[in-house]
């Protein structure tokens, strides 16, 4: 085993408890809320989890600009013929899609509530 570990992701944000309804709901994991009101947890499957921490005078990220940069985003993998219903998910959810150059790309870039820039990414095993 190794010595250290990743243990879990935590996002800044204004409201965890939303936030964290939206990732629960956009991987099917479940909201771990212990009443503490500037963190709360979502667990998924093998012990991963992600984690929202409320950050007082959140200012979300302009992406693709850098005034307010962007610091981190999430990857989340979809196979190819699940990614139009991916997509109608994530916006049912209330992600917001970016504008992007038009092409052919492996991705695609959306906003969450939050305004965290996240990607669904074709899966590489395909």
């Amino acid at each position: 085993m190794a010595l250290i570990t990743l243990g879990v992701v935590a996002v800044d944000c204004p409201d965890p408890r939303a936030l964290a309804r939206f990732y629960a709901a956009v991987l099917d994991w479940e909201v771990v809320d212990d009443g503490r009101l500037d963190w709360v947890e979502v667990a998924g499957p093998d012990g991963r989890t992600l984690a929202f921490q409320r950050a007082e005078n959140y200012r979300p990220p302009q992406w693709p600009g850098q005034e307010v940069p962007q610091q981190l985003h999430l990857d989340f993998d979809v196979r190819r013929e699940d990614i139009e219903e991916a997509e109608r998910k994530v916006l049912a959810l209330g992600a917001r899609p970016v504008p992007h150059e038009e092409g052919e790309r492996d991705f695609r870039v959306y906003l969450d509530p939050a305004g965290h820039p996240f990607c669904l990414c074709l899966c590489k095993a395909e």
